[in-house]
């Protein structure tokens, strides 16, 4: 089998075919990726590392050679702190270690789980920016002697209500300005949230983790996205560890050190998590009674981490052994 690395571009991509001895290279421009399709072989071999237009490359590619395997560039570390940075270096790279099947892959997630988890991250940006807007309405209406709460930017009632306080005319405009973009904007999160739920319910596994109290559709679909096929992790250790919420570990001698936890993964995944957990607290008392005790000893903080991690078993295990809850305080499944 020959084997191909490829230093993938946004506008083009340098190739490495290693066959054996033999070793030749070539760059395309990525318009030219037909031309690249008539240089593989059924045969072949790819490696290409994980960036924005790899799903694009992939499925161009897939059907041309027995095997592409995406790499996962934060643990390929030969190439990120390569001194000799080049194209062909890296492409070279990624072809010897396909010999040698020494690659740390990723696994791609299928077109419904991407676009979930893009739409997710466009509604979390969305959100954020109408965050500011609303702290901005906050300011202008502090710095005219006006008390205001942000809970009040919530309603388009609400909203309108603010054009008709005392300001001056810049302030008014600014105002107006706001206030209509902070409409537009809940008008795109309302649509992006409808289109997350009608494409989460069609994930695998979409009814077993919406069994999980505290895990709403829109939640559900967002964590069922970031995760992808169960299968590909070894124990709910792995899906901890790919959420960011175990804790970094150093060891000097025989002391070891637990610190903050890692952060690895998605920071959108791991904050729907949360807010799942808080939900689910009030209503499984397995979770209340760990997460009250903890609380106690170690503080809030730390307490509901631990606690997600705690849930995060039970979606990894609800998922895994295709569990539906019939009522999920007592732990009930549903008989099938």
């Amino acid at each position: 089998m020959r084997s191909v690395g490829v230093d993938l571009h946004k506008k083009m991509f340098m190739v490495c075919y290693l066959d054996g001895e033999e070793k030749a290279f070539r760059r395309y421009e990525i318009d030219e990726i037909s031309r690249f399709k008539l240089e593989l072989r059924k045969t072949d071999g790819v490696a290409v590392e994980a960036t924005g237009n790899t799903r694009y490359f992939v499925n161009e590619i897939r059907e041309y050679v027995s095997e592409v395997l995406v790499v996962n560039p934060r643990q390929f570390r030969v190439i990120s702190d390569s001194v000799k940075k080049t194209d062909r270096e890296d492409a070279e790279t990624l072809a010897l270690f396909l010999e040698k099947d020494m690659l740390p892959t990723v696994s791609m997630k299928d077109e419904n789980s991407s676009q979930v988890k893009s739409m997710a991250n466009t509604r979390d940006r969305l959100v954020k920016l109408r965050t500011v807007l609303k702290n901005k309405i906050h300011n202008i209406l502090n710095a005219h002697g006006i008390q205001s709460r942000r809970e009040e930017f919530s309603s388009e009632k609400g909203l309108r209500r603010i054009l008709s306080v005392s300001v001056n005319e810049s302030a008014r405009i600014e105002l107006e300005v706001i206030v209509e973009q902070i409409l537009y904007l809940n008008e795109g999160i309302k649509k992006l949230d409808q289109e997350i739920k009608e494409k989460g319910s069609q994930l695998k596994g979409f009814e077993n983790i919406t069994s999980i109290k505290g895990i709403g559709d829109k939640s559900g679909s967002i964590l069922l996205s970031v995760i992808g096929n169960i299968e590909n992790y070894e124990n709910e250790k792995k899906l901890h560890a790919y959420f960011g919420i175990v804790p970094r570990m150093s060891q000097s001698g025989d002391m070891i050190h637990y610190g903050k936890i890692t952060k690895e993964g998605s920071k959108l995944g791991r904050t729907t998590l949360v807010q799942c957990t808080l939900i689910a607290i009030r209503y499984s008392p397995y979770l209340s009674k760990f997460y009250n005790r903890l609380k106690v000893k170690k503080g809030s903080g730390k307490a509901i981490i631990a606690t997600s991690r705690k849930l995060l078993s039970i979606i990894y295990n609800t998922l895994k052994n295709d569990w539906i809850f019939e009522d999920f305080e007592n732990f009930v499944l549903k008989q099938s």
